[in-house]
């Protein structure tokens, strides 16, 4: 009688252990720890960014299935493109309806590769996909960089994103050539992080060449160019951003180099004040007068310079954190090794190599502060990840300090946009991704932070 009793208590046996896990589960993650983690932590973007980014995949489907598109500049667009794709290099005479070509080369390109993609721009429809897949691959790298700063709650984010119906309309709705710079520059912003410099510098210069709005982030650039690589490598790195130009540009600057730098790169170019944003309470002939046109520039320039000297500590203290992580993440990375090995049933010689596997008093101090001054820097204190009994691994995210790289880029941009003579309702695309930061840096309280973010979508 025995053997069947032994058997009769094995499913029981089982069914307790799946019990167990389940609950597990449950007690984890199924509960408002966690939830509120989810939300306000911005340790759990990267998880957050995931259903952010399926959710705006929804969205967009929808609008451009639903919501009427609107005809605006991509015929005009096609019509330009199609001048230069039957042998026209001479830019003063591209032009479409809406005027002549006013941008750089690597645009005639891009489009002119959506003119065969969509039937000669006539599948307006396709088009309207591939866009969508612009937004969501820029939104894609505009979290990544949010995740590394850990400087703004997930929830912020998720609101930003999903309430703003002008950026769905400028994307899907509109097929603007501002999305398709400003993915260009996230790219870029994203590779000089990563340290992948002419890679970076590639990308921004296409970016430029697309629409020179692009240029608004140059001031910032300079200074990061050289706090991370001195002089002669920030020449070096300029000399990639030219390399670049002078290769799209080529086809024109070979035939007709007088029209293409006028027409492309025209600095005085006077925005027709029935199309301003900004400054639609002027009257037309104060709008177009020189004197307000070199005013707004000399308040750029004053602003640059106020900021650049705060701009270039930022960047010097994120390039000595990132050589204090050069130096410290080899030993963390034997600490692992080490903790790994003591959950081996093997036995590890506990002597070899200690001085090199142990942080010193210095650097243990260095670690704790670190977390602290950027906890502090994320907007006070943060709902904790849910507690585990003993630390899987060591490790400190060092990417926080990305926080002194961000905001001057995002700082330096609104500079130019608040200083800007005409902004359109496309523009919006040039710094809209870049206000949750800016407003989690200042000083105020949450609530006066969201009625900015909101007034601001409201305008």
């Amino acid at each position: 009688m025995a053997p069947p009793k032994a058997a009769s208590h094995r499913p029981a046996v089982r069914r307790k252990k799946s019990g167990t896990l389940v609950d597990s589960i449950l007690d984890k993650y199924l509960n408002v720890r966690f939830f509120k983690y989810l939300l306000l932590e911005p340790a759990a973007l990267p998880i957050v960014g995931l259903f952010v980014l399926l959710a705006e995949l929804v969205i967009n489907v929808v609008v451009i299935q639903r919501v009427p598109y609107t005809e605006i500049d991509w015929v005009a667009y096609m019509q330009e493109c199609e001048g230069f794709l039957n042998g026209t290099t001479n830019y003063s005479l591209l032009r479409g309806d809406t005027g002549p070509l006013v941008y750089p080369a690597a645009f005639v390109y891009i489009y002119s590769a959506l003119y065969y993609v969509t039937s000669h721009g006539t599948n307006v429809r396709l088009a309207q996909y591939i866009f969508a897949g612009i937004y969501l691959l820029q939104l894609a790298l505009v979290l990544r960089l949010y995740s590394k700063s850990r400087k703004v709650p997930p929830y912020v984010l998720v609101l930003s994103a999903f309430t703003s119906y002008r950026i769905h309309s400028i994307y899907v709705l509109r097929l603007f050539n501002d999305p398709v710079a400003v993915l260009l520059l996230y790219a870029a912003l994203n590779l000089f992080l990563d340290r992948r410099w002419t890679l970076g510098s590639t990308f921004f210069s296409l970016a430029v060449g697309v629409k020179m709005n692009i240029l608004l982030f140059a001031p910032a650039l300079l200074l990061f160019y050289l706090a991370n690589l001195g002089l002669l490598r920030t020449i070096l790195q300029l000399a990639v951003c030219g390399v670049i130009q002078l290769l799209l540009g080529a086809p024109f600057l070979l035939t007709h180099p007088v029209e293409y730098l006028r027409g492309s790169f025209d600095l005085g170019r006077i925005f027709e004040h029935k199309w301003t944003v900004n400054y639609r309470f002027l009257s037309r002939d104060l709008f177009e007068n020189r004197t307000f046109h070199v005013s707004l520039l000399g308040l750029h320039l004053l602003l640059l310079l106020a900021f650049a000297k705060p701009t270039w500590t930022f960047f010097q203290s994120y390039v000595r954190l990132r050589r204090i992580e050069d130096q410290l993440q080899p030993q963390i990375a034997q600490q692992n090794l080490e903790l790994n090995a003591q959950k081996r049933p093997k036995k590890v010689e506990k002597d070899k190599d200690k001085d090199q596997k142990k942080f010193t008093t210095e650097q243990q101090s260095f670690l704790k502060a670190f977390e602290k001054s950027l906890q502090k820097a994320s907007g006070g204190k943060a709902t904790p990840a849910p507690a585990q009994a003993e630390p899987e691994r060591y490790g400190i995210h060092f990417d926080r300090c990305t926080q002194l790289a961000l905001l001057p880029f995002f700082l330096c941009n609104l500079v130019g946009v608040a200083c800007s003579r005409s902004l359109h309702y496309q523009f919006y695309v040039w710094y809209f991704h870049s206000l949750p930061y800016l407003a989690w840096s200042t000083p105020y309280s949450l609530g006066v932070r969201c009625l900015i973010l909101g007034l601001i979508e409201y305008c």
